[in-house]
C-alpha cells in the first residue's frame, strides 16, 4: 500500500550531540575529510548504506546507538574538536579579509557581496541538483570562495527531480529514471521570516496568474547557497512543476525557469539579506545566460526607486547602473549551446498586465535582439542579453576567451574580433573536494596538514614545488593502491549495473576478473554530446582491441557518461560503447559504467593514470575533469582544447594532435585523429608506463607524475580561479557600481544617446605623416628608432574632443595588410574647430619593429565611465582617400 502523505520524522539528538545537526547541516563536510570521518565513526555500515550523506545517517541512527555516543568520551573530544574547527573556518580571517576586508590592503576596492547565479550546482552527490560540468564548476566557485572568505551568495533553482539518474537496458540503451527529492531529507534548510512563515517570493504571469516559490539554504561553508522551489501549495499544477527537472520541459517551462532564477532569484537575495544582515551584493554575476533576467528585475528595482536615494531611474539610467556592477561569464563555444526563445513568447511574458510593470517590454526585447549578420530577428538570444547587461563578461579558458569574441564579434561592429571586451578566466577544480584523501595525507606527510591544505585552498604556493621531495617508491605505491581501489570500485558497479539489466548472480562470475591493479589505466568520463566524441576510441575496434590484449603492454579503459533524455544521437554512441564493452573477448579490459555523478567520479579521477579527453577542437570551453585527475597524479592524453591548450607541456602529458583544417571533412577527420591517437597509447604512452628502471620502478612515469603536480596543481585550483575573478572582474565591478551613483548613471546614458545620435557625423577626414629623421614624408621604408609625426584631420559634428579619442592603431602586416599584434597610441587635439568643424589632432609614432610595418587611425567615443573604447560598438576609421599615402612603412 502506498502511503497517502509523506513527511519526515527528524532525530532528537541527545544534548551533548547537539553540534553534530549543525555539522551535517554545513556542506563543508562534503570535502572535509575530519567531518565525514567523524560521521562514519557513527555507524559505518549506516555511513555506507545512505551513500556518505550526514543528514540520512542521523535520521537513521538508533536511539541506542546516540545515547552510546553521548557518553562516548572519545567521541565527543572528536565531535568537540570538528565543531570547533568549523567555527574557526566560519568566522576565521581568511585571504579575502586579509586582503579586501577588514582593514586589508584592498579593502576600498573588494565588494561587500557577491551574488553568484547559476542553473545548477554540483556541491556533493548528496544534494543532487547538477548535470554536468557547468554544476560541477559552480560548486566548486562556491567552495572556493569560502575557503578564501570571499562573502558570495550562491542562487539557484531547487529541483525536485535533480538531473536523471542512468541504467541501461539489456541491450546497452540508456534508460532514464528521476527519483523524487523531499527537500526535508536534504541539507538544506527553509527561510524564514521573523514570524515563522517560509520567506517567498512571487512573479506576475500572463492572465493574471502568479508563480510563487520558497527559499530554501544550503550553507557551503560559508557561502550561503539560495535555491528557489515552486512546488508549493500556494501555486497551481503548471506552476508547481516550474522546478519539477534540471534542463527539462519545453521552451515556455525553460523560460518561466530562467524567470524564476533571475528575477525570483534577486528577491530571494533581497529577502535573505533583509532577514539575516548578510550585506547587500554589490556585484552579480551571471554563470551562463540562463540567470540573465537578473538585469531586469534589477532595472525595475532602480525604476521603481533608486537605491542611491532620490526618485527612480529612467530605463536607460538603471541600464548603465546595473551594467556596471554586472559580471557575465559564457560557457559555450558554439551558438547552437544557447537559450534562446521565440520573441512573442518573452514579450507575453513581459507585456502589460505579466512580469515587470514599468520595464517596457519593446526595451526587453531590444536587449535579446541578434542584431548582427546572420542573427535572426525572431528569436531572443539569453547569452546576447547577457553581453548587454553586463559591463565585463569572460569565457573560461584563454582559447575559449578568442573563440567567444570571434563567436560574438557582430555585436561590436567595426572592431576586430581580438577588442572585443570578452577576457578570459580559466576554470579551476576545488581540491579539497577532488583530491583524494590518500593524496592528501602523502602531502601533508611531507609539510604538514596545515600547509597542504592552504597549498590545495589558496593556490599559488610554492609549496607545490615540496612534491619534489617525495620519494618514487611511495609516490608509485600510492598509485596503484588508488588504482586497486578503482578495480574493486569498477567490479561493485559493474555488477550492480549487470543486475539491473537482469543477469542473474551464477553469470557474473566473469567480474571478478575484471581490470588488473597492475595494468596501464585510461579514465574517460563527461556528458555524451557528439563533439565529446565518446566513441572515437572505437574507430577501429581491430586496433583498440589489440591494445587492450598487448601481451606485455596491455592498456585498461574506464568509461562512463550521460547522454541528454532528448538527445537520441548521444543514447546511441551509448550503446555503440557498451556494446563493445559486453563483448567477452575484452570486456576485462573496458568497462562503461552507468550513473556518472560525483560520488563515482571521485574514485575515478585518483585511480586513473591516464586522463582521455578527445573533443572537436574548439568546441570544449574548458574541461576540468582532466584538471581533477592531475591533481590526483594521473597525466593527461588530449585534444589541445580548452585548458590543455593553454597549460599543456610535454613534460606531464601528451597532445593528441588534431586535423582541424577547413577542407577536412568531418569523417576524415575522426579517422586521422583516432589514428593518433592509438599511436601515442602504443608507441608513447604505454611504453613509458611499462618501461622500469634498475630499482623496478617506472622512473621517467613517474617523473611526470610529480611535475604534473608541482608544474599543474597550482595552476588548475579553484581557488585561483575565484582570486582571479575577485582582482580582475569583481573589485572592477564593484568600483564601477560605487561610481554609477544616479547622477552619474543618469549623465552616463544622456551621454551615449547623444553620442550614437551624432556619430554619423563623425569621420576621418585626412591623414598625413612626417619622418621627424629623414623628412622622407609617408616613405615606402623607414628605419628602426625612426619617428612618424601623424596629423589627422576629424571631423565630430556636434560632438566635442572630450567625448572622443582619437588613436593610431599600429603594428606588424600580413600580405593582405591587416594589422597583427596591434598596439594603439592616443592623438591630442591640436587645432580646432575650423570652419568645417574639424579638428586636428597630432603624435608620435615611434617605430620599433622591424619588417613590414602599418599603422591606421581611427575615432572611438570616450567617456571616464566606460572601460573600454569598444563598449558602444561605434568607430571611425579613414576611407581610402582620407589614408592615402599614409599607410605602411617597411623598416629597415
Amino acid at each position: 500500500m502506498k502511503a497517502i502523505r509523506r513527511f519526515t520524522v527528524r532525530p532528537v539528538l541527545p544534548e551533548p550531540l547537539g553540534p553534530l545537526s549543525d555539522l551535517a547541516r554545513n556542506l563543508r563536510w562534503s570535502w572535509h575529510t575530519e567531518t565525514r570521518e567523524l560521521f562514519r565513526c557513527v555507524d559505518p555500515e549506516g555511513w555506507q548504506a545512505v551513500g556518505g550523506d550526514p543528514v540520512r545517517l542521523l535520521g537513521n541512527v538508533s536511539a541506542t546507538r546516540m545515547a552510546e555516543l553521548a557518553k562516548d568520551r572519545r567521541f565527543l573530544r572528536r565531535l568537540t574538536a570538528a565543531a570547533d574547527d568549523l567555527d574557526d573556518y566560519l568566522h576565521g580571517r581568511r585571504w579575502y579579509q586579509s586582503h579586501g576586508g577588514d582593514g586589508g590592503p584592498d579593502a576600498a576596492a573588494f565588494p561587500a557581496a557577491i551574488a553568484y547565479f547559476s542553473p545548477e550546482f554540483g556541491v556533493t552527490a548528496a544534494l543532487p541538483q547538477y548535470s554536468g560540468g557547468l554544476g560541477i564548476l559552480a560548486g566548486d566557485h562556491l567552495k572556493a570562495a569560502s575557503d578564501l572568505g570571499v562573502p558570495l551568495i550562491g542562487v539557484g533553482l531547487l529541483y525536485r527531480h535533480g538531473y536523471f539518474r542512468q541504467s541501461l537496458s539489456r541491450d546497452g540503451w540508456q534508460q532514464e529514471h528521476y527519483p523524487v527529492l523531499d527537500p526535508n531529507e536534504l541539507p538544506v534548510s527553509l527561510l524564514r521570516e521573523a514570524d515563522g512563515a517560509p520567506a517567498r517570493v512571487s512573479l506576475a504571469l500572463p492572465g493574471g496568474r502568479s508563480l510563487h516559490a520558497h527559499i530554501w539554504v544550503a550553507q557551503v561553508g560559508r557561502v550561503p547557497l539560495l535555491m528557489l522551489d515552486s512546488d508549493i501549495e500556494e501555486n497551481g499544477p503548471g506552476a508547481r512543476d516550474v522546478t519539477d527537472r534540471l534542463y527539462g520541459g519545453g521552451s515556455e517551462h525553460r523560460l518561466l525557469q530562467e524567470m524564476l532564477l533571475g528575477i525570483g532569484g534577486v528577491r530571494a537575495v533581497r529577502a535573505y539579506c533583509r532577514l539575516t544582515g548578510h550585506p547587500a551584493p554589490e556585484v552579480f554575476h551571471t554563470n551562463e545566460g540562463h540567470a540573465g533576467f537578473l538585469g531586469l528585475e534589477r532595472i525595475r528595482e532602480l525604476g521603481e526607486a533608486s537605491e542611491h536615494g532620490g526618485s527612480g531611474l529612467g530605463f536607460d539610467a538603471a541600464l548603465e547602473a546595473v551594467r556596471a556592477g554586472t559580471v557575465f561569464t559564457t560557457h559555450t563555444p558554439v551558438p547552437a549551446g544557447i537559450d534562446r526563445f521565440d520573441r512573442d513568447l518573452v514579450a507575453r511574458h513581459f507585456a502589460e498586465g505579466a512580469e515587470l510593470p514599468g520595464v517596457p517590454v519593446d526595451r526587453v526585447l531590444q536587449l535579446g535582439m541578434e542584431t548582427y549578420p546572420g542573427g535572426e530577428p525572431g528569436l531572443f538570444n539569453m547569452a546576447v542579453m547577457g553581453l548587454r547587461l553586463a559591463q565585463r563578461a569572460n569565457g573560461v579558458s584563454e582559447l575559449h576567451g578568442a573563440v567567444s569574441r570571434s563567436m560574438f564579434a557582430g555585436l561590436w561592429p567595426g572592431f576586430d574580433a581580438a577588442e572585443v571586451p570578452i577576457t578570459s578566466v580559466t576554470n579551476g577544480v576545488h581540491a579539497p573536494t577532488w583530491v583524494a584523501p590518500e593524496v592528501f595525507r602523502l602531502g601533508a606527510r611531507q609539510i604538514g596538514a596545515a600547509r597542504a591544505e592552504d597549498a590545495l585552498t589558496v593556490g599559488g604556493s610554492g609549496r607545490w614545488d615540496s612534491v619534489g621531495d617525495i620519494p618514487d617508491a611511495d609516490i608509485w605505491e600510492l598509485r596503484r593502491s588508488l588504482r586497486e581501489q578503482l578495480v574493486h570500485e569498477v567490479r561493485d558497479r559493474l555488477r550492480a549495473s549487470w543486475r539491473q539489466r537482469g543477469a542473474g548472480s551464477a553469470e557474473l562470475g566473469w567480474i571478478d576478473g575484471v581490470l588488473d591493479p597492475d595494468v596501464l589505466t585510461i579514465g574517460f568520463a563527461r556528458r555524451v554530446p557528439s563533439y565529446k566524441r565518446l566513441t572515437l576510441m572505437l574507430r577501429d575496434r581491430e586496433r583498440l582491441t589489440e591494445l587492450l590484449l598487448h601481451p606485455t603492454q596491455p592498456i585498461q579503459i574506464v568509461v562512463a557518461g550521460k547522454a541528454h533524455p532528448a538527445d537520441d544521437g548521444g543514447k546511441r554512441l551509448v550503446r555503440e560503447l557498451v556494446r563493445f564493452a559486453d563483448d567477452p573477448k575484452v570486456r576485462h579490459r573496458i568497462v562503461f559504467l552507468p550513473d556518472y555523478g560525483m560520488a563515482m567520479a571521485k574514485k575515478l579521477y585518483p585511480g586513473c593514470d591516464v586522463w582521455l579527453n578527445n573533443p572537436l577542437r574548439p568546441l570544449e570551453a574548458c574541461g576540468t575533469s582532466g584538471m581533477k585527475a592531475a591533481l590526483n597524479g594521473s597525466l593527461n592524453l588530449s585534444v589541445l582544447d580548452g585548458w590543455w591548450d593553454e597549460w599543456y607541456e610535454p613534460d606531464f602529458g601528451w597532445a593528441i594532435p588534431t586535423a582541424d583544417g577547413a577542407s577536412t571533412d568531418e569523417d576524415r577527420r575522426d579517422e586521422l585523429e583516432a589514428a593518433a591517437l592509438y599511436s601515442l597509447i602504443e608507441e608513447r604512452v604505454a611504453p613509458r608506463f611499462y618501461d622500469r628502471g634498475n630499482g623496478g620502478l617506472p622512473d621517467r612515469w613517474i617523473e611526470m607524475v610529480r611535475r604534473t603536480l608541482t608544474t599543474l596543481g597550482p595552476k588548475v585550483l579553484a581557488g585561483r580561479m575565484v582570486r582571479e575573478y575577485v582582482e580582475r572582474l569583481y573589485a572592477p565591478a564593484a568600483q564601477a557600481h560605487r561610481s554609477m551613483d544616479a547622477t552619474s548613471a543618469q549623465e552616463l546614458a544622456a551621454w551615449k544617446s547623444r553620442v550614437r545620435s551624432a556619430w554619423r557625423q563623425v569621420a576621418v577626414d585626412h591623414v598625413e605623416a612626417v619622418d621627424q629623421d629623414a623628412a622622407a614624408g609617408a616613405a615606402a621604408t623607414a628605419g628602426l628608432g625612426s619617428t612618424l609625426t601623424l596629423r589627422v584631420r576629424a571631423a565630430l559634428g556636434e560632438l566635442r574632443p572630450d567625448d572622443v579619442e582619437v588613436q593610431v592603431v599600429a603594428g606588424r602586416v600580413d600580405s593582405d595588410d591587416a594589422i597583427r599584434d596591434a598596439r594603439t597610441f592616443p592623438l591630442k587635439p591640436a587645432s580646432g574647430p575650423d570652419l568645417e568643424g574639424r579638428w586636428v589632432y597630432e603624435g608620435p609614432l615611434a617605430l620599433d619593429r622591424t619588417g613590414p610595418f602599418g599603422y591606421t587611425v581611427r575615432i572611438l567615443p570616450s567617456h571616464r565611465l566606460i572601460p573600454v573604447g569598444a563598449e558602444l560598438g561605434l568607430v571611425a576609421v579613414p576611407s581610402e582617400a582620407a589614408g592615402e599615402g599614409a599607410g605602411g612603412v617597411l623598416l629597415r
